[in-house]
């Protein structure tokens, strides 16, 4: 326990991002700080694609895993790491940006996967930010993928 909130004071002032520890798994730590409940739950993108989201998983289905490092809710973004076991960039670090829509019902919020491919954390959260102003091109020249509750 010692060795985790050394490695959490390092993550928090490195980042800036409060942090907490839930330890599943020594030396996997995985540092999150309090999920917004209209990100917690099960979803549908406007393109048709399934998510689950918790505070320390967002999963896209059926099988690509990004593993909750942190959550800045002042900012609206989180830092993860892929799983190992990702078609695409195992094992590296994304910044998913998310943001509010008002008057596009059923979607009331969206995310763009800022930064998906970043060799460390540090890298993730400040290679790249989401244009929020601009949300049908201020993902990367891409819109927000759109989110709605689902089953």
């Amino acid at each position: 326990m010692k060795r985790a909130a050394v490695i959490l004071s390092f993550l928090s002032l490195t980042t800036g991002d409060r942090a907490y520890a839930h330890i599943n798994d020594y030396p996997q730590i995985t540092v999150i700080d309090t999920i917004p409940s209209k990100l917690l739950g099960n979803f549908m993108d406007d393109y048709g694609i399934r998510y689950s989201i918790n505070d320390t998983l967002w999963t896209q289905l059926p099988n690509i895993k990004y593993h909750t490092i942190s959550w800045n809710t002042t900012e609206q973004y989180l830092l993860a790491r892929n799983d190992d076991k990702n078609p695409s960039e195992p094992g590296s670090y994304t910044r998913i940006d998310y943001m509010n829509f008002s008057n596009m019902e059923p979607y009331h919020w969206g995310f763009c996967l800022t930064v998906y491919n970043a060799t460390n954390v540090e890298e993730a959260r400040n290679k790249a930010k989401a244009d929020r102003e601009n949300p049908k091109k201020g993902c990367n020249g891409f819109p927000f993928s759109r989110m709605k509750r689902s089953d």
